[in-house]
């Protein structure tokens, strides 16, 4: 027989209308009779009835998630997080791909389906945060990502990019390398993620008073990365280093130095970002920059049930950690 808001109250020792806030995702309810309740409803395998959820609060349950596309593999993981912190707040994740258009981004933010969705999650590429701000149709609404002018009016989470591509940059700077190249930026998207990583490693170069060398692409995947490299590698001078805006672009560039006969990190040490799978079964393993992905699923997902409670984030803008994962790529081989 299928399973009542009443059995979940009574496997989880607390009242229905306990189980009602915790599945509507209502505030200041001690974590441990959240835990107890979800605990519940997954044993029970507990599915509340939307339509009578709609009609009590206003609300469908439903939050919106637009990323890019869902082949890039950070992507893909960030969509599961959050689609599973959601879940354990009681929400489903309806996801729309933007394919980096601004006018899909304009649309979206816009309110494309305003009747659908009770709060949006945005990752985008095009649209800058003012231009978010303007295209809002007052849904509430989570930025992933950073710029340069960040937004006065949304919450956002993201990790610091001019940080962490500092540390990637001054990782290959303390290794010895000289001649560090970056491959990443993105022709007319100007104040965005791309753009953040290119301050950093400037900043970090120039420090070190070194050269910026700087290669752009049009997509963050591997066949970009491979021409990249190449055209690098065609230079007269050859850089001794390179950091990668993108795991995809860097394996992209492994395959085209292992291609014209180079050794990694030998002749070209190699850094990417975002420490997907596929760079630790790479060969060598690729070393990478690693976003706490887990911990922008949570803040983005509370933050957007916290503005369906009418709470404004006591912090509306949040910085999330990230680790720099030296591999073989960078270091070399660990003596055995």
């Amino acid at each position: 027989m299928k399973a009542r808001q009443s059995d979940v109250a009574r496997e989880a020792g607390v009242s229905p209308r306990t189980v009602s806030n915790v599945i509507n995702g209502y505030p200041h309810i001690k974590p441990e009779t959240v835990a107890r309740v979800q605990a519940a409803i997954k044993k029970l395998n507990y599915i509340p009835n939307r339509s009578a959820r709609t009609l009590r609060t206003g609300k469908i349950g439903i939050i919106g998630l637009a990323v890019p596309e869902l082949t890039l593999p950070y992507f893909a993981d960030l969509a599961t997080k959050i689609t599973t912190a959601a879940e354990a707040r009681g929400y489903t994740i309806l996801i729309d791909i933007t394919e980096g258009k601004a006018d899909r981004e304009r649309l979206i933010a816009g309110g494309l389906r305003p009747h659908a969705i009770d709060g949006l999650i945005l990752s985008p590429l095009r649209l800058r945060a003012r231009e978010v701000d303007d295209a809002s149709d007052g849904t509430p609404l989570v930025l992933l990502g950073e710029w340069s002018e960040p937004s006065s009016n949304h919450a956002y989470v993201g990790v610091d990019n001019i940080a962490a591509a500092g540390a990637a940059t001054q990782h290959l700077i303390e290794l010895g390398r000289r001649r560090i190249a970056a491959i990443g930026t993105v022709p007319g998207r100007e104040g965005g993620t791309a753009s953040q990583r290119f301050e950093g490693y400037r900043r970090a170069v120039t420090a070190a008073g070194l050269p910026v060398r700087q290669e752009s692409v049009l997509k963050f995947n591997r066949m970009q990365g491979e021409a990249a490299m190449e055209r690098l590698l065609d230079d007269d001078l050859r850089p001794d280093a390179v950091f990668c805006f993108n795991d995809l672009v860097a394996v992209g560039a492994l395959a085209t130095l292992r291609r014209r006969g180079l050794s990694v990190p030998g002749d070209v040490a190699l850094i990417g970002w975002d420490d997907i799978r596929e760079v630790a079964y790479s060969w060598p393993p690729i070393s990478s920059i690693r976003a706490d992905s887990d911990q922008i699923a949570a803040i983005a997902v509370d933050m957007i049930i916290d503005q369906l409670a009418g709470v404004r984030p006591a912090e509306l803008h949040r910085t999330v950690g990230y680790s720099l994962i030296a591999r073989e790529s960078t270091v070399g081989p660990t003596p055995s």
